[in-house]
């Protein structure tokens, strides 16, 4: 019969050392909550049942992952993580397989590492097995005492050690793995005689011990796995980490990253082989940028999907768009949600798109605004043009047809159709709908006042 694993994370800490009110699971890393690394790394391993023990902040914590399949247990008073475990009898008692203890503070831990420490476990037909790791500073992690065989001995909190004992540099990271149902006979044996009242998991390793059972001990591969973030500056260096990460498995796979300390990229962001991405680029969400496309300096994405060969240049900001096949886009653009640009399109400087659909070859290469509108292909958008697409209760849309031509300074007042191939007059404001291949002209006649200037100045003197 497969053996079946459960996994249980303790998220309940007030996490006083964050200075904040948002609960420590909840603070984000490259746009994704702490917590959410930790399940995404545990989830890995298909667990049969996962768990999540709450306690401060617990409301923002079960919203936040609402559409996960987690099972939420409330830890009202935090009593240590003993105590947290304890909370989960109930559900387990009849339970077969495997227990995985998880800190939801960990958000550098890998799923590779976790299937690794699962195997050990089952291969050693151990009990119980911890998770260690070695560091060059270990100020604040219980240290891993051996015995002399070198295997377990016990776990020591840093703040319950001898000086000596604070010398060993193989710290507990947290992470264990019981063979149910085990831990749930010795936990009500743990004792709160620490310097911090609480009932502490490592507690438990000792008496199974001393009841014969096997504690074995698996180190991590890659010591900076194991580094819980308990304030902002480990929440930075974490973020440091995992953005360090992706940009390495982007640029295996194929994508030039010219310089990975100014680039910011989160999970789950897919760049294709070929793809430049510059210095001083953000790309967040679910975006997607094509092979071949080269994005420059001071961009900004979020929700973005490029096609192949698109180029994006300096000081850009896209935002929930789709940008079609060798288009250029910026510098200085701004591309509004609910936009599909089309192949070859160009749109230049100061131009902002919104909600919109610009089909191919068209361009709007400085100054203008497109919002609501359908522009067919090939056509020119000059200078200045603006949709006047709201009148201060609702918004109205604009459609212009293939191949036609926009004067700069144009201000087209929606609801409006604008016919193929016609021809909008510059500096003119058009308040109805044009025909095709038609000539439009709504502008003011202009007046001469010959030596009006001169007058005027006598007036002065």
């Amino acid at each position: 019969m497969e053996k079946k694993l459960t996994v249980a994370i303790l998220a309940a800490g007030k996490g006083k050392r964050m200075s904040s009110a948002l609960p420590k699971v909840l603070h984000p890393i490259l746009g994704r909550p702490m917590l959410f690394y930790v399940i995404e790394a545990v989830r890995y391993l298909s667990p049969r049942r996962l768990f999540v023990v709450v306690g401060t902040g617990e409301e923002e914590v079960r919203k936040e992952f609402a559409d996960f399949p987690l099972t939420f247990v409330t830890q009202k008073e935090q009593l240590g993580t003993a105590h947290a475990l304890s909370i989960l009898s109930s559900y387990l008692e009849d339970e077969e397989g495997e227990l995985m203890v998880v800190n939801g503070d960990t958000p550098l831990l890998r799923g590779e590492t976790l299937s690794a420490m699962l195997s050990f476990h089952r291969k050693e037909k151990n009990k119980a097995t911890v998770l260690t790791t070695v560091l060059e500073d270990p100020t604040g992690y219980g240290r891993i005492i051996r015995n002399d065989g070198g295997g377990f001995s016990h776990i020591v909190e840093e703040r319950d050690a001898t000086p000596e004992e604070r010398r060993i540099k193989e710290v507990n990271a947290g992470v264990y793995i019981f063979s149910l149902p085990h831990p749930f006979t010795v936990i009500p044996e743990i004792k709160r005689d620490n310097e911090q009242g609480e009932y502490y998991l490592p507690d438990a390793l000792p008496l199974l011990k001393k009841r014969g059972e096997k504690i074995g001990l698996f180190p991590a591969p890659d010591p900076k796995e194991t580094l819980g973030v308990n304030n902002r500056i480990e929440l930075s260096a974490a973020t440091r980490i995992l953005r360090e990460r992706i940009l390495t498995e982007l640029a295996l796979s194929g994508a030039t990253i010219i310089d990975p300390l100014s680039t910011f990229i989160e999970p789950g962001v897919i760049v294709e082989p070929d793809a430049i991405i510059h210095p001083f680029v953000v790309i967040r969400g679910r975006s997607r940028i094509g092979r071949g496309s080269e994005i420059h300096p001071f961009t900004y994405l979020v929700d973005t999907v490029t096609a192949e060969e698109v180029t994006i240049y300096p000081n850009t900001v896209i935002m929930g768009a789709e940008i079609g096949r060798a288009a250029k886009i910026g510098p200085f653009s701004r591309i509004r949600p609910e936009t599909k640009i089309g192949e070859r399109v160009k749109i230049g400087n100061f131009v902002e798109v919104k909600n919109s659909e610009i089909r191919e070859g068209s361009k709007a290469s400085h100054l203008s605004y497109l919002g609501d509108s359908t522009v067919g292909p090939g056509v020119n958008v000059g200078a200045g043009t603006i949709t006047c697409n709201y009148d201060g209760v609702s918004k109205h849309p604009t459609i212009i047809g293939p191949e036609a031509f926009i004067g700069s300074n144009t201000a087209l007042v929606a609801p409006i159709k604008i016919g193929a191939g016609s021809y909008i007059g510059a500096g003119s404001t058009i308040t109805h709908d044009v025909p095709e291949n038609a000539l439009a002209i709504g502008r003011a006649k202009q007046v001469i006042i010959k030596d009006w200037a001169l007058k005027r100045r006598k007036k002065k003197d």
